[in-house]
């Protein structure tokens, strides 16, 4: 019972790469801390991973979205900056979850841990952030969900915004 903490998307792409934007580099260390404090724990820490094949300019994302991002195991795939290292070590509560559209399609490994609350921090808040926090409020609906939108980010902070308010709409407890 407790506390899981779902990194969204925090790559080298959404960062400073293929759709790297101003700004997404920020939430690095509050990330970072709050990984090494999760572990610490031995509480849960999941990092989602957008995750494309060599098809996906054929993919509906890809038609909508015509940027190669994310290529499974390129350096635009991995985890950014100091969260890198997360992809090598090995921790026993903490996961990888590479994910082919925006929201993950199975988080039935955290059921163990009886989730109690969920926060999510990571890229892009109005796309992947939001599409995780609503697969997460449905799996685990007895669960608080919690966005720390000061560890998120997006392109467009209108749409960012909005996304926040969404999501607190939905129920969700939302940090600004």
């Amino acid at each position: 019972m407790g506390k899981v903490l779902v990194v969204v998307d925090y790559q080298k792409d959404f960062v400073d790469g293929a759709l790297g934007f101003a700004g997404a580099e920020k939430p690095e260390a509050g990330i970072l801390a709050l990984v090494e404090e999760y572990i610490r724990q031995n509480q849960p820490v999941v990092f989602t991973l957008d995750t494309h094949g060599p098809d996906y300019l054929s993919t509906r994302e890809g038609k909508h979205l015509p940027v190669p991002h994310c290529a499974k195991a390129s350096a635009g795939w991995r985890l950014y900056g100091g969260l890198e290292r997360f992809m090598e070590e090995d921790h026993p509560h903490v996961y990888l979850a590479p994910k082919f559209a925006f929201g993950a399609q199975n988080y039935s490994y955290l059921a163990p841990y009886q989730p109690t609350e969920i926060t999510l921090v990571g890229l892009v808040t109005n796309l992947c952030v939001m599409a995780n926090a609503v697969i997460l409020q449905t799996a685990f609906p007895n669960a608080e969900i919690v966005i720390d939108a000061r560890l998120c980010g997006s392109f467009d902070p209108i749409l960012h915004g909005k996304a926040l308010d969404v999501m607190e709409g939905m129920q969700m407890k939302v940090l600004r």
